[in-house]
């Protein structure tokens, strides 16, 4: 398999865009320029078709093109539904009341249009409420773009000074340039399922806030440990910093009421996005009342503002209410459906996998995986994927099932996503590719 016009595209794009994209995320080898996505499959603009687990980055949790939200949103737009700029909208009251059924563990919530834009109002809350300025992020966790979360991703080994650390900070990994070392040093990145490192912190900082994702979902699927959470919890109430779980990529995937539901551990503030609109622009931060009401308090010394010419584009809001509605009507049970196919897939993966005798580990919540190429178990923590996940199988492994018609992004320990429109037969024409995949890779061997 080939893609000479998906190159020529990006070639074509480069000279107007810097590196070709609007979004660098997206840049990858192999280069493939798609055209066309619906239900669980996508075209290349080079003549091919898959059966998608990429999912965008894991919002499509209907599917792409699911016909119920793009008649909602073609209603919208048709009935004349504007971004009038002024006032307020029965939609968003629609969406709020909605979404706060759903994650009815939150009070009050506020809409945004970017996952980075929902964590950013987040940490700047949790700032205003405390009179703090530190915050505590994991290695490996994803948290978005800005300045406050934009280290510790997937550092090298050498990045992180060459040791595992347990009990303290990893040294400050940016991904980007521009940060200044003033808001570097605001910021402190620790080992997943370590509470020892995150009581260090408290103690030697003032903690604003810790912010992490319930389940690590940007280096596959790093759980945690059970306790881990409940532990999180308890320390920021002891050491007075705010909780805030980002369940950008957990939220409506993992259930309806996203982890926090699944692990019944409550934050203070929680950020979702993603599956919450089936891959339409739009985010929110929800969470208790006294947080999110300092958008309104009187005193304007303490007051945070909230503000977006686009927060609740009537386009997006269609989308997210046509999402939150099917995926809350019981008779389509959208959560069963997922369920099942997941299992379908991790029992094939599983089978298969000691069929051609490769040493691997599937880590699984609800409908994301990652199969992980180990002899160790299901990673706890980033340095634990850095020294014994096999990163040179796993490029080889995405690379021969896209030769074969299954899209997983070719970025090592990236999850696969199933939607609702995928069916029984995708996941079994998934296995057969596998199986095919694994004979190819194991042949010599």
């Amino acid at each position: 398999m080939n893609w000479p016009k998906s190159q020529q595209l990006l070639d074509e794009n480069s000279r107007l865009i810097p590196g070709g994209l609007a979004s660098l995320n997206r840049k990858a080898d192999p280069v493939i320029a798609f055209i066309r996505a619906k239900g669980s499959r996508m075209w290349d603009i080079d003549g091919h078709e898959y059966i998608d687990y990429h999912a965008g980055f894991a919002p499509y949790i209907l599917g792409h093109g699911d016909d119920d939200q793009i008649a909602a949103v073609i209603q919208a737009m048709q009935g004349d539904l504007s971004n009038y700029g002024s006032g307020p909208t029965r939609e968003e009251g629609e969406l709020a009341r909605l979404f706060l059924k759903a994650v009815s563990h939150c009070e009050k919530v506020q809409f945004f249009n970017t996952g980075s834009e929902a964590t950013s109002q987040a940490i700047r809350v949790a700032r205003a409420w405390t009179g703090r300025a530190h915050i505590i992020k994991m290695q490996g966790g994803y948290n978005g773009h800005h300045n406050a979360v934009a280290t510790n991703l997937m550092s090298t080994c050498e990045q992180l000074g060459g040791s595992l650390v347990h009990g303290n900070e990893y040294p400050c990994v940016p991904f980007t340039a521009g940060i200044p070392p003033e808001e570097k040093a605001l910021t402190h990145a620790v080992p997943f399922n370590d509470l020892d490192a995150v009581e260090c912190m408290a103690k030697k900082y003032d903690i604003a806030a810790l912010i992490t994702e319930p389940v690590l979902q940007n280096i596959g699927v790093v759980k945690p440990q059970p306790g881990y959470l409940q532990g999180l919890r308890d320390l920021a109430d002891r050491y007075g910093f705010l909780l805030i779980l980002d369940e950008v990529k957990t939220g409506f995937r993992s259930s309806l009421g996203g982890y926090q539901a699944i692990a019944k551990v409550t934050a203070d503030l929680s950020t979702y996005g993603k599956a919450f609109a089936n891959g339409f622009p739009i985010a929110a931060l929800a969470g208790k009342a006294k947080y999110l009401d300092l958008a309104t308090i009187a005193d304007a010394q303490k007051r945070v503002l909230v503000a977006g010419t686009y927060n609740c584009h009537p386009v997006p809001v269609a989308a997210a209410i046509a999402c939150l509605r099917k995926l809350m009507d019981p008779d389509m049970d959208v959560y069963g459906k997922l369920e099942g196919l997941a299992q379908r897939l991790e029992v094939g993966q599983n089978e298969l996998f000691k069929k051609h005798q490769i040493s691997a580990v599937i880590s699984r919540v609800g409908s994301a995986s990652c199969a992980y190429f180990t002899t160790h178990g299901e990673p706890r923590d980033w340095w634990e994927i850095l020294q014994h996940h096999d990163a040179a199988f796993d490029t080889r492994y995405r690379r021969a099932l896209i030769e074969r018609g299954i899209y997983h992004f070719p970025v090592i320990v990236k999850q696969g996503s199933i939607s609702f429109a995928h069916s029984e037969g995708d996941i079994d024409q998934t296995l057969e590719a596998t199986d095919n995949a694994l004979r190819e890779l194991t042949r010599g061997t």
